[in-house]
């Protein structure tokens, strides 16, 4: 653009940044608190959002005065040359939508160019024609800023302006599209000539690389500058030089964005524009909604290293975690001062292991829950983290413990920002054990962080990390894989020493996904990868073993020495090269389910992860790791099954309620039982009670597969609790058609929770559910003796026992007691197997509770007389939590492998002298 004034840009009186209401999901009430609370000064508002709102155009301005936000620009106003009679019925038009800005406050409106079997192509008439658009505007005080679109009549800007310079009218300039300039030859420069007084409003978006349709590229696929390819920085410097400083917005059409939160779309969104700013060299590009001053970022002070990588882990995933820690070389070298975290420790690579972490996890997994990173200046990073809208992470501590900045990354993962140099203060907060340092570390630091993030939050988690951190992007690619296309994206500080990677899958079609599910991955540096390899699989690591094919075609390829070749199969090391050096790597096998490790070697100046095929490699060894388990799985009963089996939640809690149905359908379950109250502080929680949305999704999967909820879970009233309050948990219970509710009342006083156990089954009656009682020996009801007095004592029509073989059996409890029962008290059995020995500890009688019971069949618990002396027919609640297996398969997988063991073990044994079964 051709220079006009000669302003300071670093001055306050730059240019104001806008959103456009499209690029914002929900209705304008949402998008205008959204863009205000993002700090965002004014908005663009899209017709559509005007027109779909309740408010009138002046009730719109008030509210958004309220919110600190202007209305600088309306579109779109669409504009062609036409025949003069349809002119005038365009004006009349025209005259509604200026004075409708008029009551908006808003300055100027853009008129797109479009393309109508009404149109002309004449010069001489389009100018007299914007000429009195342009009187008439003016009259109004207003601007028409006219843009012009690839498929309009009016192709691109250079047409345009040749138009408006034919016009020569002060009402009528040029709006400026960042994406329709660039997405021609991505070239800047192109609108350098152009007079900054004939441009009245620039829109900036970025867009990925695509070979699609103009329009379907603009209308579905924009993003925010710095997450594409366009070179926005270059066009906004092109514009701030000439000396433009008119109204610019953020306009970018995305499908994913316009289904997000718009808060978290409009957060997005002033990153991109804050890093925007720092990356034309702008201090002050844009003003604050507080003030007048300009919005300053801090720059990204120097990162060192990545100091920790942290694990969430519970009883069943620490210990595998741990082993392979060990075996890779790390010791276990503090332990946290007030919390049950440990530091493992090797070189300068750091584990950090939380057996108690804020955030909750799937039972039996391991998974990151934070980052460390170094920088030379902790709270300026965390400074310019907290510009950058990263929220701020309480952390609980003690008052002599380190007090670090951290923030939480997009998916709530923690990052922290820790000093560099050899003072180290957040390790002060562990005591050293007596593990010995290691002498000779195989490890020297980690190499890389790599996560994986849903097609949504891709985007997002990219744009956090290159501006908060300030890393520089590396070159983005889409790998075929076993299980789909894999899109990934690096990053890394300019020291090479912090490197991110993001990998995610862009389409996910139908219910057959084996695929490891949001798999997380630490890589360590080592400077000799075969002698490591050789060493760490001496110590048992858990090393992942890949095909002799790759090795083959390796040979093939590459010109490298046999012994080489050899050493690198033999240890399962895959191998890249480039211009600038090589790249030895190997990974562990899947650790709590989703974590492993990787050790990796880089030679000479080599700065990629691997070769592409490297990641589908990985991903079908891991396959092949979880199904080796599966090799002498039972098979199915023949088709005359005698029983119809439930799936208790319990055998696969990390399965949302939708998830679990879909499991069991597949596997052939008759039922589900659904896990609606949070019982540990550890395990997951599926809020049907109160998520509208978990409840919608929950009753589409139930009609779509046909299965049935046969019980919900769990009532559980101790001394403190009130029936009462259970009343909305028996709501959505009935909502979702389910039949029976599993109580507990671990209460010593008799007449007190028989009292209250009553009231709850009058609650439930009018639902049509029944109360079923469980009687855990760990509780105050601990057998079926008291739970009998209960019952009889309670007396109410809808009362039941539930009884659960696992429980039965450690309760000591009487089959005799039990053949005397009334058989309508009984409507459905918790069937699982377990070792004959029983727990003497509480601890242990809850944990296998919890986490350890086995199929039918391979325990020692007398099933079959237990079973004899129920009613036939009920139905079978497999709840068999067997947290290792899960980990090792999955909860779906661990949910056939259930089943099959039932049908094998009790359809096929004749049940002798059954009891008559309860009319349901």
């Amino acid at each position: 653009m051709s220079r006009q004034t000669d302003p300071d840009m670093n001055s306050a009186g730059a240019p104001r940044l806008s959103i456009s209401t499209v690029c914002l999901s929900g209705t304008l009430e949402d998008k205008l608190r959204a863009a205000a609370e993002a700090g965002f000064v004014g908005v663009e508002l899209l017709e559509y959002d005007l027109v779909m709102s309740a408010w009138s155009p002046r009730e719109i301005a008030d509210v958004a005065a309220d919110l600190g936000l202007s209305i600088d620009v309306y579109q779109p106003i669409h504009v062609e040359t036409i025949p003069p009679a349809l002119f005038e019925k365009s004006m009349r038009h025209a005259e509604r939508k200026f004075a409708l800005l008029a009551e908006l406050g808003a300055a100027v409106l853009v008129c797109c160019s479009t393309k109508t079997v009404d149109g002309l192509d004449d010069d001489d008439l389009a100018a007299r024609q914007m000429r009195a658009l342009a009187d008439r505007a003016q009259q109004h005080g207003i601007r028409l800023a006219y843009e012009a679109v690839p498929w309009g009549r009016v192709r691109t800007h250079e047409e345009a302006l040749r138009l408006i310079q034919r016009v020569d009218h002060p009402a009528l300039g040029l709006c400026l599209d960042s994406f329709h300039v660039l997405t021609q030859n991505n070239d800047p420069t192109v609108v350098a000539h152009i007079p900054a007084d004939k441009v009245f409003h620039v829109q900036l978006a970025d867009a990925p690389r695509t070979n699609m349709d103009t329009r379907e590229w603009s209308l579905h696929h924009r993003m925010f500058p710095g997450q594409g390819v366009l070179d926005v920085t270059g066009f906004l410097r092109t514009v701030l030089a000439a000396g433009y400083t008119g109204p610019m917005a953020l306009e970018v059409f995305n499908d994913i964005y316009q289904q997000e939160d718009p808060r978290h779309t409009a957060t997005d969104a002033m990153r991109s524009l804050l890093a925007l700013a720092e990356s034309v060299g702008l201090r002050g590009a844009f003003s604050s909604r507080q003030d007048s001053s300009a919005i300053e970022l801090p720059p990204a002070p120097d990162l060192g290293a990545i100091a920790f990588a942290e694990l969430a882990v519970d009883g069943v995933s620490a210990p595998l975690v741990s082993r392979a820690l060990t075996a890779l070389g790390f010791v276990h070298a503090g332990q946290h001062r007030s919390m049950p975290v440990q530091l493992w420790e090797q070189g300068e690579a750091r584990i950090v292991l939380n057996l108690a972490p804020q955030r909750s996890i799937d039972a039996a997994t391991a998974s990151i829950a934070a980052l460390g990173v170094e920088s030379v200046d902790p709270a300026a990073s965390a400074r310019r983290a907290d510009r950058l809208l990263a929220p701020k992470l309480p952390r609980p501590r003690k008052p002599d413990e380190s007090d670090l900045n951290s923030v939480a990354m997009p998916d709530g993962t923690a990052l922290f920002f820790c000093d560099t140099g050899r003072e180290r203060h957040w390790m002060d907060d562990f005591e050293r054990t007596q593990a010995s340092a290691v002498s000779s570390p195989l490890l020297s630091e980690i190499d890389h962080v790599s996560i994986t993030e849903s097609i949504d939050d891709f985007d997002q988690t990219a744009l956090f990390f290159r501006t908060v951190l300030g890393l520089i992007p590396g070159q983005s690619t889409e790998i075929t894989a076993p299980f789909g296309m894999v899109r990934s994206w690096s990053a890394s500080d300019p020291g090479g020493r912090v490197r991110i990677t993001l990998s995610t899958t862009p389409l996910r079609r139908g219910d057959w996904a084996p695929g490891v599910s949001n798999p997380q991955l630490v890589g360590f540096a080592t400077e000799d990868a075969i002698a490591t390899a050789q060493v760490m699989r001496e110590r048992g690591a858990p090393i992942l073993k890949m095909p002799d094919n790759y090795y083959d075609d390796l040979d093939a390829r590459l010109s490298l020495p046999t012994d080489f070749i050899q050493s690198l199969r033999e240890h399962s090391i895959l191998y890249d090269r480039d211009e600038q050096g090589e790249f030895l790597h190997f990974f562990t096998e899947m650790l709590g389910s989703r974590v492993f490790f990787e050790v990796v070697q880089r030679v000479g100046g080599y700065r990629g992860f691997g070769a592409p095929h490297s990641t589908p490699l990985r991903m079908a060894a891991h396959r092949r790791q979880r199904m080796s388990t599966l090799a002498s799985a039972p098979t199915f009963a023949s088709a005359d099954d005698r029983h119809q089996y439930s799936l208790a939640h319990l055998t696969a809690l990390s399965l949302s309620p939708p998830e679990l149905v879909d499991a069991a359908a597949a596997a052939g379950y008759r039922y589900v039982g659904l896990r609606m109250t949070k019982v540990t502080m550890e395990e997951p929680h599926y809020p049907l009670t109160y998520d509208p949305a978990l409840m919608r999704a929950t009753k589409t999967h139930l009609a779509a597969t046909g299965v049935e909820v046969l019980d919900i879970e769990l009532a559980r009233i101790t001394s403190g609790d009130n029936p009462r309050d259970y009343l909305r948990f028996l709501e959505a219970g009935a909502e979702l058609g389910a039949r029976h509710v599993i109580t507990q009342l671990p209460d010593a006083d008799f007449a007190r929770k028989t009292d209250r156990f009553a009231e709850l089954c009058q609650l439930a009656l009018p639902l049509g559910l029944t109360i079923d009682l469980e009687f855990p020996s760990w509780t105050e009801t601990p057998n079926l003796t008291e739970a009998t007095r209960v019952l009889r004592a309670a007396d109410q029509p809808n009362a039941g026992l539930l009884i659960d073989l696992l429980h039965f059996t450690r309760s000591r409890s009487s089959l005799d007691e039990l053949r005397a029962l009334p058989p309508e008290w009984f409507h459905y059995a918790h069937v699982c197997d377990a070792p004959g020995e029983i727990p003497t500890s509480t601890a242990d009688l809850i944990h296998t509770a919890r986490f350890e019971r086995l199929f039918p069949g391979d325990g020692e618990i007398d099933m079959l007389s237990i079973l004899d002396a129920l009613p036939a027919g009920i139905p079978y609640a497999l709840e068999i939590p067997r947290a290792k297996l899960v980990a090792q398969v999955g909860g779906k997988e661990h949910s056939r492998l259930a089943i099959a063991a039932a049908r094998r073990h009790l359809d096929a044994v004749a049940v002798s002298a059954p009891r008559e079964s309860p009319t349901k």
